[in-house]
């Protein structure tokens, strides 16, 4: 049963723009859109702290200090990066970008809360596509900030951190008080004229799973936008204090696990179909590791504030050795795992989650070149998923879960591997496809899952804005350029696909819907990140020497 707020008092139409509603076509040519289009606030500040471009060259190294207690405002200059920019001096592509964009913005009770999924005016079937997912407007956010337009990123936090309050049930199961919503949508009413917010804990998504990652990407955004505006008033806010709080009770929680991973079921984040990532993923992970970083930043020191704090130190040490010692997998740790002796018992085992050689993948022999690694899929007791997963790995950058070698080790797989995870269309979600009897075991059966199609091994444009952010950290922004490049070449012709199916990422997906928002917004943000290299401080996390947390005696200690 979805879960609403009610708008009863407040006699407003759900406010979308006239010609950007997912059932009419845009009948208005570009004069009347420009003069018809809200505007939200057309200044930008600064996303961090106050440097010149100079001293952030987009061909050095560009490890950022991540100082919370720095941020501060500063002036408003025009936006996107030059002084002399107007809006009718954009490329053609960008500008189509920002228009489209502008166009999924939904309103509630007259102010802008979110973009819609897709704007897909020829398909027939709407689905859920017409919703605001919480991971979904991350990209389309962070367009926003980088272009001072606050407003909208505000309310959207806001709106969802009160969603989070309300009571959620799958059948007569109730959900944990600190979960956040998959996404939501706006009912208008217009017989009482009134608008009402409807929001989705997972009861209506395919598999009936909940978004453990929603919550996740709550609290980095909630960072990103404090970082933007220099404004702490918000994640201040009793509501956004006491909401990062009951995200963390729900992961910080004491139980059986044995793992500081967080254990999870298939479909739970992007991946939301049954993949085979049930577990422990490397998306996850590398999220919960950020998250527990921004929360970390952005927690007041009070008393409940501090029991949080330590807690959060305590995990990330734990958390941080784990991923680096038993995820990460270059040549000469595959070589090591190849080699493992099984069976082993005791402290003194080498083969601590007891591997068997023989389920090592042949494709990972010929494909892990001898300089380069990243984070596998899933490391569980007698389990390894080899797979690569692109949007985990850059999380793990841009986080700083990875460590800097670590961070040009991936860059150097790409680059390594470039056809196989770029190819003609930017950026593969896994690697490799699963194929034949392994596909109908680990995924059911999926028809929409078949092999190098969208979960299972298709190309997703949205993940250009990540690998851009990754590239920049590492001081390689030629690799970012390149992709850009690629996706140029397609992405406003084919109409802004979904995903991208097959190999190399050369057919538009089987089932892509077309002007899907996060494709849009991650080609904006990504060209924003390339040309201002300076708003990288919202999204990126700079290597932080967490200290292990003091030993205690136990009660039994004798001297």
């Amino acid at each position: 049963m979805a879960e609403a707020v009610d708008g009863a008092h407040e006699a407003v139409v759900w406010k979308v723009e006239p010609h950007s509603s997912v059932a009419e076509a845009d009948d208005f040519d570009r004069s009347s859109r420009q003069l018809d289009r809200p505007r939200f606030k057309i200044e930008r500040r600064l996303s961090f702290e106050e440097r010149s471009l100079s001293d952030l060259s987009i061909t050095g190294n560009l490890r950022q200090v991540d100082s919370y207690g720095s941020m501060h405002s500063f002036g408003a200059v025009p936006t996107p990066t030059s002084p002399d920019w107007s809006p009718f001096e954009l490329p053609p592509m960008v500008d189509e970008a920002w228009d489209a964009l502008r166009k999924s913005v939904v309103f509630f009770r007259g102010q802008p809360v979110g973009t819609v999924a897709a704007v897909d005016h020829a398909s027939g079937e709407v689905l859920n596509y017409d919703q605001v997912f919480v991971r979904d407007f991350v990209p389309s956010a962070l367009a926003f900030l980088m272009t001072g337009e606050h407003e909208i990123v505000k309310n959207f936090l806001l709106k969802t951190i009160h969603l989070q309050s309300l009571e959620k049930k799958i059948d007569q199961f109730k959900l944990g008080e600190g979960v956040m919503p998959a996404s939501f949508k706006v009912n208008n009413n217009p017989t009482r004229k009134t608008e009402t917010l409807m929001a989705d804990f997972g009861e209506s998504a395919i598999g009936r799973v909940a978004p453990v990652d929603s919550g996740f990407w709550w609290i980095i955004l909630l960072r990103a936008y404090t970082k933007s505006t220099g404004d702490l008033s918000l994640s201040e806010t009793p509501e956004c204090q006491n909401g990062m709080r009951l995200i963390l009770s729900l992961c910080l929680s004491e139980g059986f696990d044995t793992f500081p991973t967080l254990l999870c079921a298939d479909g739970c984040s992007m991946i939301d179909r049954r993949m085979g990532v049930y577990g422990y993923p490397i998306e996850i992970q590398a999220l919960f590791f950020m998250a527990l970083r921004c929360a970390l930043a952005m927690l007041k020191s009070d008393a409940k504030g501090k029991e949080f704090m330590e807690r959060i130190m305590k995990r990330l040490h734990a958390l941080g050795y784990h991923m680096r010692r038993y995820f990460w997998l270059d040549f000469q740790q595959l070589n090591d795992i190849y080699r493992y002796k099984t069976e082993e018992y005791s402290h003194t085992a080498v083969n601590k989650f007891n591997v068997i050689p023989d389920s090592i993948p042949d494709w990972i022999f010929d494909f892990m070149p001898c300089r380069g690694g990243y984070f596998v899929g899933n490391v569980s007791p007698a389990r390894m998923d080899f797979r690569w997963f692109a949007l985990g790995n850059c999380i793990a950058i841009l986080s700083s879960l990875a460590t800097p070698e670590q961070s040009d080790a991936i860059m150097d797989l790409i680059e390594e591997r470039w056809e196989e995870l770029v190819g003609e269309m930017p950026l593969k979600i896994s690697y490799p496809a699963l194929e034949g009897h392994e596909w109908r075991i680990v995924t059911g059966c999926d028809p929409k899952n078949t092999r190098w199609s969208y979960h299972n091994g298709g190309s997703w444009p949205v993940l250009l804005w990540l690998l851009t952010a990754a590239c920049i950290k590492t001081g390689r922004p030629q690799i970012a350029r390149r992709a850009i490049e690629l996706a140029e070449n397609r992405l406003s012709k084919d109409g802004w696909p979904e995903y991208y199916d097959g190999k190399l990422g050369r057919y538009v997906g089987k089932q892509a819907r077309k002007f899907q928002t996060w494709s849009i917004a991650a080609y904006l943000v990504a060209k924003m990140l390339l040309e201002d290299p300076s708003h990288l401080g919202m999204i990126s996390l700079e290597e932080d020497k967490v200290k292990a947390p003091p030993m205690k005696r136990p009660a039994s200690w004798t001297a």
